[in-house]
């Protein structure tokens, strides 16, 4: 048994920059943007897994994300914690059609 994709359309690429992060929403659920500077994008739930605290809030240098609640650093690349590396973001598929970006939300699940 198979299951059908949806896509949800989240946003323009005028709307995030490359190297920049920003949070947005699909009905009440934030989501983290991500856009790599190789050109990627990356989907993540918007909350900080340790403190729900919303990532779009935090520091971005080098591809990795500083909560700026506790500091806790995940690799947006992969949504793998730096430190501590015991924890990770939860990812969403990301699908580019033209300047849309659109994601295909996913059960939430163990991300730490």
């Amino acid at each position: 048994m198979t299951s059908t994709q949806t896509w949800i359309p989240v946003a323009t690429i005028d709307e995030l920059w490359e190297g920049e992060v920003a949070e947005f929403y699909v009905g009440d659920r934030p989501i983290l943007l991500a856009h790599l500077r190789n050109g990627e994008i990356r989907a993540y739930d918007g909350l900080c897994p340790h403190a729900n605290y919303p990532l779009a809030e935090g520091e971005v240098s080098d591809c990795v994300l500083t909560c700026a609640a506790h500091s806790w650093e995940f690799d947006l690349a992969t949504g793998a914690g730096v430190n501590p590396a015991n924890c990770r973001l939860h990812s969403h598929p990301v699908r580019r059609d033209g300047d849309h970006i659109a994601i295909s939300l996913t059960d939430k699940g163990d991300h730490r």
